[in-house]
C-alpha cells in the first residue's frame, strides 16, 4: 500500500489535528503518500484534496478544531454523490481510507468501503465519548476539562450571591460529560439522559444542599428527559420564591480550545495504529482503546450501539452531598 487518504468528518473535536499529524507523519515515514481531503465527504465529492507533506502538519498538534475542515454532506447520502467521491479516490489511486469522526462518519465510511472495495479504518473523534468500542474518544478529555474549569468559575459567582446555578453541558443523548464533570467539579446534583429526572426529588436535593451552603451547582446534560438547564430551572423556581437562580449553557466552547495532553497522546496512538491496520489489510473497523491496549471494533458493531457512562458515578455525587448542618 502506497497511497492512502484521510478525512476529518462530523463535529470537530480537540485532538483531530494531533491525529492528522500522526497519520501523515507516520505514513511518510513508511514511504507512503497521504492525501488530506478538505471538509470531509463533501470535499471528497468536490475533489478538494492535497498530498500532505511534513510541513503541512508541522506545529498543529496543539491546535483545536481541524485544519482539514469538516462539513455535512447530504449529497454523499445519495448513490450519485458517493460515485463522485469514489471516482475522485480512483483518480488519485487511493488504496486505503482513514476516517476520523463519529458514528455517522463511520456509517459513511462503511458504505464507501463496500462500494469501492478498499480498506477503510475509523478513528473515534467526538467530545461526547458515546461511541461503542473504546474507553475514550479523541476530544472527550479536553471537553471535560473545559467544563470543569467553567463550573469552577461559575461557583465563585454562585457562592458570592447565594445563587442556585443550572449549568447545561453537551453530550447529545449521553451523560459522560455531565456525570464526570459533576464529580470533578463537586456539583451538588447531576441530571443525565440515562436516568429519569424527578423534579420533586431535585427540589429536595437543592433544599438540603442549601443548608449551610452559599451556593448550589446543578449540572444538566443537554439530552436530559426533563429538558435543558432553562426548562429545569423554570420547573424548580416555584419552589424557591426567595432564592436567586441562574442558568448557563456552555455550548460550543466545550468543542474548542487546545487539546489536553491526554487527547494529544491518544490521537497520536490512534493515528499511527490506523495506518498500521490499513497496511495489514484490516478494514471496516474502528480503532479503540481499552486501558492502554489498542483494540478494533467492526463498524457494524460500533454504529449500532452506544457507550454508556458508569452510573456508579451518581452514587459518588450523592455520597458527597450536604444533607445536614454540622
Amino acid at each position: 500500500m502506497k497511497r492512502i487518504a484521510l478525512i476529518t468528518s462530523g463535529g470537530d473535536s480537540p485532538g483531530m489535528n494531533a491525529c492528522t499529524r500522526a497519520v501523515v507523519k507516520y505514513s511518510l515515514n513508511q514511504n507512503m503518500s497521504c492525501l488530506g481531503i478538505y471538509d470531509g465527504y463533501q470535499g471528497m465529492i468536490e475533489k478538494r484534496g492535497k498530498w500532505m507533506t511534513f510541513t503541512d502538519v508541522h506545529n498543529i498538534i496543539h491546535l483545536g478544531g481541524t485544519v482539514l475542515g469538516t462539513a455535512r454532506s447530504d449529497e454523499f447520502r445519495t448513490a450519485e454523490g458517493r460515485k463522485k467521491a469514489i471516482d475522485y479516490l480512483v483518480s488519485e489511486k487511493i488504496e486505503g481510507l482513514i476516517v476520523a469522526g463519529g458514528d455517522g462518519s463511520f456509517r459513511g465510511a462503511k458504505l464507501l468501503g463496500d462500494e469501492m472495495k478498499i480498506p477503510v479504518i475509523g478513528i473515534p473523534c467526538t467530545i461526547d465519548n458515546d461511541i461503542f468500542g473504546t474507553d475514550r474518544t479523541i476530544g472527550y478529555d479536553t471537553a471535560l476539562n473545559t467544563v470543569v474549569e467553567a463550573v469552577d468559575r461559575i461557583r465563585d459567582t454562585a457562592g458570592s450571591h447565594h445563587r442556585i446555578f443550572f449549568v447545561e453541558v453537551m453530550g447529545r443523548d449521553s451523560g459522560f460529560i455531565a456525570l464526570n464533570s459533576s464529580i470533578a467539579a463537586g456539583a451538588d446534583a447531576v441530571l443525565i439522559p440515562e436516568e429519569h429526572t424527578d423534579i420533586e426529588s431535585l427540589v429536595k436535593i437543592i433544599v438540603d444542599s442549601n443548608k449551610g451552603s452559599r451556593g448550589t451547582i446543578i449540572i444538566v446534560a443537554e439530552g436530559d428527559d426533563a429538558g435543558g438547564a432553562l426548562e429545569i430551572m423554570e420547573k424548580v423556581q416555584p419552589y424557591f420564591s426567595d432564592k436567586s437562580m441562574r442558568y448557563t449553557i456552555l455550548g460550543h466552547i466545550q468543542r474548542g480550545g487546545r487539546p489536553s495532553s491526554y487527547d494529544r497522546i491518544l490521537a497520536t496512538k490512534m493515528g499511527i495504529s490506523a495506518v498500521q491496520q490499513l497496511v495489514t489489510g484490516k478494514t471496516d473497523c474502528m480503532i479503540g482503546v481499552h486501558g492502554d491496549e489498542i483494540i478494533l471494533t467492526p463498524f457494524e458493531v460500533s454504529v449500532k450501539q452506544n457507550s454508556r457512562p458508569n452510573l456508579d458515578g451518581l452514587t459518588l455525587v450523592e455520597q458527597l452531598r450536604t444533607n445536614l448542618i454540622h
